[in-house]
């Protein structure tokens, strides 16, 4: 047992783009790492007097299980350290702790043993920069502007997601919180969090796995593929409570392109598919999605794609790489302009002009490209 300082300092809340249901979630920095990680913790009104254990509470020690059966994935934020604390505060700035690292099982063990004293569960989870979050990137202020991944990137990140369930359904893990909140993506490599709403025990339950495949087709990849919800209305933060996270997209079986009508027909047969609940097993799901990747030039061990859709596509690469790098630099560009345009006693001059020029940039990144 350490004081909570003595091992983290803890830093601003993260999660303010997108408030979960059982946690708050600060920066931190770990001191006998030095690593940043992201500290996750139990919001203080899941408490209850009496001792009881809400499923709130034991969210955690499910969550911290699933990470560790799926640690050999590299698309899963990585546990870095489990436990418990002493202080109530939403935001920990004092109190003790209890550390077990990844002993997942003596986290699990000494539950009810913290509970009773009204300690909270926490776990530290490799920190992933909110600049890559996909909900962050993909929502919207100004009506009327939507923006979507290319379908290079989307089906990089369908192929990875995948991989991701066929792990866990190997072991009777359904992942089940399918929303963008818990997409992080730089272009290449997709990093997934949030594993407190999964399901461990479900070993050869094909609906199971059927209804993970919906979610995933309706809750992520429809609107990475189009840039809005399946439900009506804008991308907005998604509910997280255990009622709401299984009957969240219950209702929706059929999806509409109408507005993105260029889509690969292929890919809008495979999340039409998904929605319908067609797919009861990854490995019929990693099918159709390599059959329409191999149209967008790919090639897999028995599946090849023409040689000049392949040439093609390796040059498209490279130019979705310049347009993400050109973003980067607009927006350093645009921040530098208002960092001059911060300075005391500017001449109306140069006010004005500096006005003008964040203004443009400002329109240019709400017309990009790539999210």
């Amino acid at each position: 047992m350490s004081q909570l300082l003595d091992r983290y300092q803890i830093d601003a809340f993260i999660d303010t783009f997108a408030l979960g249901h059982y946690a708050r979630v600060l920066a931190a920095t770990d001191k006998l790492t030095r690593e940043t990680v992201a500290f996750k913790v139990l919001r203080p009104e899941h408490l209850l007097a009496d001792g009881d254990v809400r499923w709130e509470y034991r969210a955690f020690h499910n969550e911290a299980s699933i990470l560790h059966a799926l640690k050999d994935s590299p698309h899963v934020a990585h546990l870095r350290d489990c436990g418990y604390i002493s202080t109530i505060s939403e935001a920990p700035d004092s109190g003790e702790l209890v550390s077990f690292g990844l002993d997942i099982a003596q986290f699990n063990r000494t539950l009810y043993e913290y509970a009773a004293k009204g300690w909270r569960p926490y776990v530290t989870l490799a920190h992933q920069p909110r600049t890559n979050n996909l909900f962050y990137l993909m929502k919207s202020a100004q009506a009327g502007v939507r923006w979507r991944l290319p379908s290079e990137e989307g089906i990089t990140l369908a192929l990875q997601f995948a991989n991701v369930l066929r792990l866990a359904h190997q072991q009777g893990i359904v992942y089940l919180d399918h929303k963008l909140e818990h997409v992080y993506w730089d272009g290449v490599t997709l990093k997934l969090i949030d594993f407190n709403s999964s399901k461990a025990g479900v070993q050869n339950d094909t609906q199971a796995f059927a209804k993970d495949l919906h979610n995933l087709c309706v809750g992520i990849l429809y609107p990475i593929f189009t840039g809005q919800p399946a439900q009506q209305g804008t991308l907005r933060p998604q509910p997280g409570s255990l009622d709401v996270v299984e009957a969240r997209y219950t209702d929706v079986r059929t999806l509409d392109f109408s507005m993105e009508p260029l889509l690969s027909p292929a890919i809008q047969s495979l999340l039409q598919k998904g929605a319908a609940m067609s797919y009861t097993s990854v490995a019929a799901f990693s099918q159709d999605l390599q059959a329409a990747a191999v149209l967008h030039g790919r090639d897999f061990p028995q599946l090849h794609a023409h040689p000049s859709t392949r040439q093609a596509r390796e040059i498209a690469r490279q130019g979705l790489q310049h347009l993400r790098e050109s973003v980067a630099h607009l927006r350093a560009g645009r921040d530098a302009l208002r960092d001059a345009l911060a300075h005391d006693d500017l001449t109306p001059d140069l006010e004005d002009e500096l006005r003008r020029l964040v203004k443009a940039a400002n329109e240019m990144l709400m017309h990009r490209v790539i999210p």
